[in-house]
Order: structure tokens, then sequence, then C-alpha cells
């Protein structure tokens, strides 16, 4: 009888004992291998992939724009896509001044709505999006790897993670805000962490993090969808000035098929 209250006493006492054990130990993350360029250019054409909706798409967006010597200023607006067709549409909800306001890109024109004037202006790819830090591509789907020559840099520490650094060079003929682009992907979700742009000149004009991302089933796609659920752009040229976007409400259902038109954006406004 004595053993057996022992062997129950131990028994009882397990759980204390095992609340007792020293906490794991987080090894630091081992340098990645490094890749050859045809494995990098895979790595940019899954970015492109994964990022790309065989369906349409529709995020709310919300968008804070700090500049030097100026009050902070929050923009809301809708962003919706039909990547079947690269159409893009950005519709401004608020500040009450940009209400109405819209942008719609549709074989390959960037076009610009003013309800305060009722004109619509074609815009550039280095169109400052409602006045913020932000461009097109930031809210447009990836075209990497179709847009710009790909070379392989190496590995390379980003804080305590490893990513690949890669940098990309713009393809003759194509239009786009940047000339150059430097990326950081991390080595195990295979995301942008970290993005440079560099203007013709060489000269660096935007530092862009992507810390969240994130990932939805398509039925149409049949396959998961990565975006950014945050992006912060730190303007490399007007030191102080930066954006940050929050992308919420992620839809990957169909949308109206009359909507990505000059009239559905205008009719918002009235």
């Amino acid at each position: 009888m004595k053993y057996l209250l022992v062997a129950s006493l131990l028994l009882s006492a397990a759980p204390a004992f095992a609340d007792l054990a020293p906490p794991p130990v987080h090894l630091p993350e081992a340098q990645p291998a490094p890749l050859s360029e045809a494995e990098a250019l895979k790595w940019v054409q899954q970015l492109d992939d994964r990022q790309r909706n065989s369906g349409d798409y529709k995020t709310n967006v919300y968008i804070e724009r700090k500049e030097r010597n100026k009050n902070d200023v929050v923009f809301e607006a809708q962003v919706f896509r039909r990547d079947a067709d690269d159409k893009l549409m950005i519709l401004f909800q608020a500040p009450k001044a940009e209400k109405g306001k819209g942008y719609l890109r549709v074989d390959k024109n960037l076009w610009m709505y003013d309800p305060s004037t009722g004109k619509w202006e074609r815009r550039t790819e280095r169109e400052k999006i409602g006045g913020t830090d932000s461009r097109r591509a930031d809210f447009d789907e990836s075209r990497l790897a179709e847009e710009y020559a790909i070379k392989y840099e190496g590995p390379e520490k980003l804080g305590s993670v490893w990513t690949h650094k890669v940098t990309l060079t713009l393809k003759k003929g194509v239009d786009a805000a940047y000339a150059k682009l430097v990326l950081w992907l991390s080595t195990t979700s295979g995301n942008t962490l970290k993005k440079q742009e560099f203007a013709d000149s060489g000269k660096l004009m935007r530092t862009t993090y992507t810390p969240k991302w994130a990932k939805k089933f398509s039925p149409s796609k049949k396959g998961d969808v990565w975006t950014p659920k945050e992006i912060r752009i730190f303007d490399e040229v007007e030191k102080g000035n930066n954006t940050t976007i929050l992308l919420k409400e992620q839809d990957l259902n169909s949308l109206p098929a009359n909507l990505f038109t000059k009239a559905w954006l205008e009719s918002q406004s009235r």
C-alpha cells in the first residue's frame, strides 16, 4: 500500500514537473543555398502566379499619407481587378474631397477621373495614386517576370530573416513606373518582404516593405491567391514622406460585367 501511495503521488505530480521543463531552444535560421539563374526566374514567376487570380478581385483599402510639415491624411478606397483582361479600377470613397475620384486601367492605359470637373485624363505609370506615395502597381496583379529581366544576387539576411536578393531590369518597350527593382524574397514563404525601386538614372526612388500577406482560396483559379495585407512605402526623394496601405476584406467572387468602364465609375459620383 505504501508503494502504491508513492506511485500515485508521483503520477499526480508529473504535470508539475513538466511545467518546469526548460523552454524550447530556437536555433538561428540556416543560410540558404544559392539559387541558379533559372531557379531565381522560377521564384519570380511563382511570385506573379501566386498573386494572380483567373477571375475577379475586390478589396477595401485604407491609405495613410504622411508628409513633412503637413497633417496626416487617411484615404478610403475600393480596388477592383479582372486579371484575365488586365483591368483595374480604384474608386476613392473618403475623405470627402476625394470621394468619387477614380482610376481605370484598360488596354494598358491608365485613366484618372475627377468628379469635380467630370473629365478623364490619361496618366503615366509614375502617377502618384491620390497624391500618395503609392503607384498603380501597388494595387494591381504582379507581372514582374513578364516586364523585367531577372538577375540573382545571392542569399542575404534581412534583419533576422534569410532572403534571396534579386535584381530586375525593365525590358525594352515595357511601360512601368521604375527602370530597376531590387527584391528581397522570403526563403520560407517566397513572398516579397522588401523592394527598392530605381529611376532610369539609377537614383533610388522608393523603398517598400510588405510585412503581412493574406492567402485566400479562389474558386475560379482552383487554388490559393496571395495578396499583400500591409504595404509600407518610404519616399527616398522627399525624405520623411511615407505611405501605409492596409488591404482588407479581399473578395474573389465575380464582379458585374460592366464595372470596368468609364460610365460605371462616373455613375458612382452622381
